[in-house]
């Protein structure tokens, strides 16, 4: 595969917090948005998804989430308010000046992506990634997990699903006082908010990820929703040249 140069900016979002994001390629933009915990780096860049799009004639823009990767990690309680990483999306794409563009998450990028959309986002395409109905309608349940783990660190047993998802924490160099605030912003969005995003939405998860509930069900919802399953769980579907694969055919189609 070609190699593509990055470019990593920053700029100040709405509250004054600043936010790093890398670009890849020229062309059409599409902007990514990675997974709780994650970056932009290993999201989007590490496993080539990022090259595939660029090969294609996009121009990739990945941000880092606050407190998230090479973006501002704040400690205090007021720089995470309810929807604060929706209104960070918004922000980018003002700054970027962005009006014809593809938009897509993966986890908690897919959720903000979609609370962007009910809150008047209008992409070209949306890409729905390793996001379940669940983890749409009732963000509490997939919050309560993360706040155990970031609680009790280190004292999880290998091999757990906590142990796997605090070595991840460490091979990214998460912050845990600001990724615990991160949970505070989370905001449920109804089946009915869904239903009305009538736009081609593509809906994405692997095969054995059921941490955030039915995928499919997410599909059905979205007048325009498509389903596509690859191989993988919540944490290995990244890795898969399938996820990159599936968003290329989508967006270049």
């Amino acid at each position: 595969m070609a190699s593509f140069p990055t470019e990593t900016h920053r700029f100040t979002s709405f509250d004054g917090v600043e936010l790093a994001w890398t670009e890849m390629g020229e062309g059409r933009p599409v902007v990514l948005i990675h997974g709780y915990f994650s970056t932009a780096e290993v999201n989007w860049i590490k496993y080539g998804h990022a090259a595939k799009l660029a090969a294609r004639g996009f121009r990739v823009i990945m941000p880092d989430l606050r407190g998230h990767g090479l973006s501002d990690r704040p400690h205090d309680p007021a720089a995470y308010p309810p929807d604060v990483l929706m209104r960070d999306g918004f922000a980018l794409i003002e700054h970027l000046g962005l009006t014809d563009y593809d938009l897509g998450g993966y986890s908690l990028g897919g959720r903000t992506t979609l609370r962007m959309l009910v809150h008047g986002a209008k992409p070209r395409r949306a890409v729905l990634c390793g996001m379940g109905l669940a983890g749409l309608t009732d963000t509490g349940g997939r919050g309560t997990y993360f706040r155990r783990v970031l609680t009790n660190l280190g004292s999880f047993e290998r091999g757990s699903s906590e142990w796997l998802t605090e070595a991840f924490l460490k091979t990214v160099k998460g912050d845990p006082e600001a990724l615990l605030l991160i949970l505070q912003t989370f905001v449920d969005t109804s089946e009915a908010e869904i239903a009305a995003i009538d736009l081609p939405t593509l809906v994405v998860t692997g095969a054995e990820d059921f941490d955030n509930g039915s995928a499919q069900e997410v599909a059905d919802l979205l007048p325009q929703g498509r389903f596509v399953e690859i191989p993988g769980n919540h944490m290995s579907a990244v890795m898969k040249p399938e996820l990159g694969d599936a968003i290329v055919a989508f967006l270049a189609a």
